[in-house]
């Protein structure tokens, strides 16, 4: 049984397209003794549009990329590429498997090619379920510094390199081989087929998922009963807060058992409640808050921002 790890360089990529123009793989046995490292480079048949995660311009590849027009297109390298993931006696993983993956999968739909078939495991989603953090994406940089390992980023060979390294430095950490420490995280290998592609997960994984879907519809169902409540509320024509329109943090709304009562007091005075940042004179938020939300009341100069002790002060004056 041999371990096959694989990374994807693009020339672009957008929702519906990914323009590949370097398969980098390694090759090794179950003990890690490399048997081939191979940059495969592919005429992306486009122009050049790198941006990083955010979308950002700024990402350089290693490359010439005047040189990528001497190469095949991605037609001539996918016999070689579809003979070497779809062998059944190799495990395939990556780094954040599922986006290379899906390059794959968009650029046989653009060529018009038979869909890839085979599963593949993910060597992020091991270190994650390995070290608890599922909060976060883990960068190929992130892992290697954590684990001692060498790295050279975004040449996909290199890339496919360092992670088969984070595979070697986990299992060796555990004392095993790359299916028992699958096996020792409950991992779940993704799998393409008919141009559909599964996820890969983890048992841990996917209580952290869970968890967080029942959070967000837990914030939702608040969100929802604080605007029934505040359409409820009726403005005073005086008050000492008359002409004081506020809003809160999103985590001071959720907060039914604060966001209330708070109401109460607000229309109370005379004031009143908006639910757009735009339309308020007074944003309430916690101290430290760093919410999207409080990020741009912070924006506005002249918005007035309180925290919430000094809401109640405020509140709480003859």
């Amino acid at each position: 049984m041999d371990l096959v790890f694989f990374d994807i360089e693009c020339a672009s990529v957008y929702k519906t397209s990914a323009k590949i123009c370097a398969f980098g793989y390694v090759v090794c046995d179950e003990n890690f003794n490399i048997i081939k490292k191979e940059d495969i480079l592919i005429n992306p048949k486009g122009a050049f549009h790198l941006t990083d995660s955010k979308g950002e311009h700024g990402l350089v590849l290693p490359y010439k990329y005047a040189d990528f027009k001497k190469y095949p297109d991605f037609r001539a390298v996918y016999p070689k590429i579809r003979s070497l993931l779809e062998d059944k006696g190799n495990i395939v993983a990556g780094h954040a498997t599922y986006n290379d993956v899906n390059y794959l999968n968009l650029e046989t739909r653009r060529f018009s090619l038979p869909s890839f078939k085979f599963e593949f495991s993910d060597t992020q989603l091991l270190y994650m379920t390995m070290t608890g953090g599922y909060s976060r994406q883990y960068g190929l940089e992130y892992i290697t510094k954590d684990l001692n390992v060498e790295f050279t980023p975004h040449r996909a060979a290199d890339d496919a390199y360092a992670t088969m390294r984070i595979a070697e430095a986990m299992c060796r950490s555990h004392g095993c081989g790359f299916p028992a420490l699958e096996k020792l995280f409950n991992l779940t290998r993704g799998k393409i087929e008919n141009y559909s592609i599964a996820k890969p997960t983890t048992s841990g994984f996917s209580e952290f998922a869970q968890k967080q879907r029942e959070a967000k519809e837990e914030r939702s169902r608040a969100r929802r009963d604080f605007y029934i409540y505040l359409s409820r509320k009726k403005r005073r024509h005086e008050g000492r807060l008359k002409g004081v329109v506020f809003n809160f943090a999103r985590c001071i709304e959720d907060d039914l058992s604060l966001s209330e009562p708070l109401l109460d007091k607000i229309y109370a005075a005379g004031g009143t409640y908006t639910q757009k940042l735009n339309h308020c004179n007074i944003y309430v938020a916690p101290e430290g808050d760093s919410s999207t939300r409080t990020r741009s009341a912070v924006l506005r100069e002249e918005l007035r921002i309180i925290t919430l002790d000094e809401l109640g002060e405020m509140l709480n004056e003859q």
